[in-house]
Parts: structure tokens; C-alpha cells; sequence
């Protein structure tokens, strides 16, 4: 084969064929109608790749029923011709240009076929190559999130790329912290501020300039003298504060747990409060995170009776197959996989007289259930504690099909750590975290806190900084 059959093309004003691979599919079910006015292709290895995993409870295979509806929807009642060549993708947005969806049906000829066919993947590149070979005048970029496929692509000539209509920012340093740190004293940088008492409580009004043109309701404001503020509300030229007490902020319990540092006391402080809907923690293994939502859960329950019932979930890679033959009932499968919520209720009664027998007490006294994210789908949940942990190795699309689930007076609290994603496709900035955390910073009712350092042990700390 020549050098230019093995060239990408590099011309960015050419028409573009997007083609999809399954795991873009299953990653968003609706990703055909995100390419705007470009013409989208879909293989027929693809539609095969669905029919395969489609059968199931699992939420891979719910997420292949739903992307076989919204191809059924614009390709149903096409004829094979017009499939062919592409259907309109009717979009609001778009209304001259709508953009097309095709599925390729021809298979590459001998002398167009780049690789063995007995792998799918390869049967998709030998399809873009001759959907190259038929649009010369086109650029044909295959969409896939394996990187190992993007890279055999590339070595075959076929430009490729990530799939990053969800993507909410490119650097995970972008996201937000939850939190603003000033160096010195905060007052330093403030030229005018109104403050004023309402029922008890310390609020400033300040004009919305400098570092605090960029503020999300419920973020935190800290310096080096101690201050500490959050913020309370936004307005287009000027924001408030609620003025917090940071002795009285590290001295704030829950289940007889106190914050070891201000940022575990800030997150406690988002967790007990009845008007945030939505808590994110973010952070490394050992910041506390598992262990502040439980104790804050346990308190919001038994002690104020605020909720009704904890709701403890979590993702975790083979939990969709091996559920199903482990023995016992849900809550019985789903506990091994829980184990952290145990461990850490374990942790918060360690100085009693009789540990185990007051976690017993606990279990027993707490309607704490166990759910599997299989069984979560297309419930509603009423003035409950939903606690999600390992969100990270959520899509996007996930997250959002477990938060829905929230029904009236629950609250949501997602934890997770996005150094430590487990799914095959998932980056730090793909994750559904990512997404949640970057998606509700402006949520008037949520708050997120990325936790710093590793209070779980000096061993952890040191593991976490140099292993």
C-alpha cells in the first residue's frame, strides 16, 4: 500500500464523517445527535457489538437499549438506500444544516482491507478505510474512547479522536476545589464590604471583582489569619457571605466525629446543612472522605431525624456480573462490596467499650440499605441520605441516571477519588465526577469539596505522595 493511502488527512475545512464506535455509544446513548451539522456513521460491526450486549440488567446493557432506540428513532422507518447515504438529525438548534446519520453497510474489498478480520476493531478500520477510499473529498475520523484503537488507527492512517461532547474541562486542574485559599488576610484585597446581622448570622456583601469574579454558590472562602466564609449568594456585580466561626467549625461533631483540618470541616459543614441538596467530595484515598459522609449520614438520621433512611451505592468494576449468582438477598450481595461504608462504621465506634456490638446497634437502629446501581434505576427515593461512593468510575450519563433518582427531601452526597478510576474508558476529566462536580457549580442547593492531605495515617500520606 502506498504512502498516501497511509497519510491523515490534515485539511480541516474538508466536509467531516464522524464514524462511532460501541463504546462511544454506550458511554452516552444519545452521542449521534452531538456532531452538529456534520454527517455521522455507524458501522454495522457496531449495531452487531449492541445486539450482543444489550441483554442484561446491568447498566451497560441498559445504555445499549437506550442507544438502540435513538438510532431506531431516526433510522426506523428510513428505507435501506436512505440509510445509506443518511438521515437528517433533526436538532432545535440546527435548523438548516441538521447533519446526517448513515450506517455502513458495505464490507472492504481484499485489496482495501488494512487488517485481519477476526477482531471487530479490525473489521471497523477495514470499513473506515474503504469509506475513505469512496469519499476522497471528505475528511472520515473515527470517534472511539479505547486509546488502543485510536492508536491502531492512527498506525493505518485513519484519524482518530476521544469522544468529548461531555467533557466539561480539558485540564482536571480546572475544576473546581470548592474552596478559595488567600494568602495573608483576605480583608487585604476587599477595598469595601456591607455587613450586617440576619437571625443570628454574619453576612458581608462585597462587589464581585478580582478573584471573586469567579465564585460558585456554597464555595468557601479561607485565608491564613483563620477567616473563613462561604458563599451565600450571587448577584451580577456583588456577592454575600455567610461569615463562619472557625473555632466553632473545627469544633462541629457529627456521630462524635470532629474535622481534623478546615477542609474536612468545611465538607462537614456542606454535609449537615439541610438547604445543600448535593454534596461532591473529592480527594485522595485516606482524605476522609467515606468516613465524614457516614458520620454526617448516621447524625442526619438518628440524631435530627432530618432523613428517613441512608442510601449506600457505589460502582465497582465486575459488581454487574457477579451480583447476580453471589447467594444471599440484595443487601447480602451488595455488603462485600460496601465494605468501606462498614469499615469506616467500624472506625467512628472504635473507642466504645464493645465496638461491635455498637455497630450491631447502629445496623440495626439506622435503616442504612445496601443498593446495587442495577436495582437503583427507575426508583425514587423520598426524604432519604443517598450515599454514592467510587463515583469516578461513573459516565456521565450514569451519574445523572443516579442523581434523577433523588425524590423529594433526599439529599445526594457522591464521593470519590479521581486518581483511581477503574473503568477501561474513563479519564479523570471523562469521569461522571468530573462532569457532576463541573455541571451543578452553580446549583444555588449544591456544594463540592476537593479534601487535601491524607489524615488516615502517616504510612497512607507517605504512600499517597511517593509510591
Amino acid at each position: 500500500m502506498g504512502e498516501t493511502q497511509l497519510a491523515i488527512t490534515s485539511n480541516t475545512n474538508l466536509p467531516i464523517r464522524y464514524v462511532l464506535d460501541t463504546n462511544v455509544l454506550v458511554h452516552d446513548p444519545t452521542a449521534l445527535l452531538n456532531f452538529e451539522e456534520h454527517h455521522v456513521v455507524i458501522p454495522m460491526t457496531v449495531l452487531e457489538e449492541l445486539d450482543k450486549l444489550k441483554n442484561g440488567r446491568n447498566t451497560t446493557a441498559a445504555d445499549c437499549r437506550q442507544a438502540i432506540r435513538e438510532l431506531d428513532k431516526l433510522l426506523g422507518g428510513a428505507l435501506p438506500d436512505d440509510i445509506e447515504q443518511g438521515i437528517p438529525i433533526p436538532r432545535a438548534s440546527l435548523n438548516d444544516n441538521l447533519g446526517r446519520l448513515s450506517v455502513l453497510m458495505a464490507k472492504a474489498p481484499d485489496n482495501l482491507t488494512l487488517l485481519p478480520t477476526h477482531l471487530n476493531d479490525n473489521k471497523i478500520l477495514n470499513d473506515i478505510n474503504l469509506l475513505k477510499h469512496d469519499h476522497p473529498d471528505q475528511r472520515v475520523v473515527l470517534v472511539t474512547k479505547d486509546i488502543n484503537l485510536r492508536l491502531k488507527a492512527r498506525g493505518c492512517g485513519i484519524e482518530s479522536e476521544d469522544y468529548h461532547s461531555d467533557q466539561s474541562v480539558k485540564d482536571i486542574e480546572q475544576l473546581n476545589k470548592g474552596f478559595l485559599e488567600f494568602e495573608g488576610s483576605f480583608w487585604d484585597s476587599i477595598d469595601e464590604v456591607e455587613t450586617r446581622q440576619k437571625m443570628g448570622h454574619t453576612l458581608h456583601t462585597l462587589a464581585k471583582i478580582g478573584p471573586l469574579q469567579d465564585v460558585y454558590f456554597n464555595q468557601f472562602i479561607l485565608d491564613e489569619t483563620g477567616f473563613v466564609a462561604r458563599v451565600l449568594d450571587i448577584q451580577a456585580d456583588e456577592i454575600t457571605l455567610l461569615h463562619l466561626d472557625h473555632h466553632q467549625l473545627m469544633e462541629t461533631e457529627a456521630w462524635g466525629l470532629k474535622p481534623q483540618d478546615i477542609y474536612q470541616a468545611c465538607a462537614l459543614n456542606l454535609l449537615l446543612d439541610p438547604d445543600v441538596h448535593l454534596v461532591n467530595l473529592t480527594g485522595s484515598a485516606g482524605s476522609g472522605k467515606t468516613i465524614l459522609a457516614l458520620a454526617a449520614a448516621i447524625e442526619m438520621t438518628m440524631a435530627t431525624k432530618m432523613f428517613r433512611r441512608i442510601i449506600a451505592t457505589r460502582s465497582t468494576q465486575g459488581l454487574d456480573e457477579d451480583i447476580g449468582f453471589l447467594p444471599g438477598t440484595e443487601a447480602e450481595k451488595m455488603e462485600p462490596w460496601l465494605g468501606a461504608i462498614t469499615d469506616n462504621l467500624e472506625a467512628l465506634h472504635c473507642d466504645d467499650e464493645d465496638c461491635s456490638g455498637s455497630v450491631d446497634y447502629v445496623l440495626n437502629k439506622v435503616p442504612l440499605h445496601f443498593k446495587s446501581l442495577n436495582y437503583i434505576r427507575g426508583r425514587s427515593f423520598q426524604q432519604s441520605l443517598i450515599i454514592i461512593d467510587e463515583c469516578q468510575n461513573l459516565t456521565p450519563h450514569q451519574i445523572k441516571t443516579i442523581v434523577t433518582r433523588a425524590g423529594s427531601g433526599s439529599k445526594v452526597i457522591c464521593l470519590g477519588n479521581l486518581a483511581q478510576i477503574d473503568t477501561p474508558y474513563l479519564n479523570a476529566t471523562s469521569s461522571g465526577l468530573t462532569y457532576l462536580t463541573e455541571r451543578f457549580k452553580s446549583f444555588e442547593y449544591g456544594g463540592n469539596i476537593q479534601l487535601q492531605g491524607v489524615p488516615r495515617s502517616a504510612l497512607a500520606e507517605f504512600a499517597e505522595a511517593n509510591l
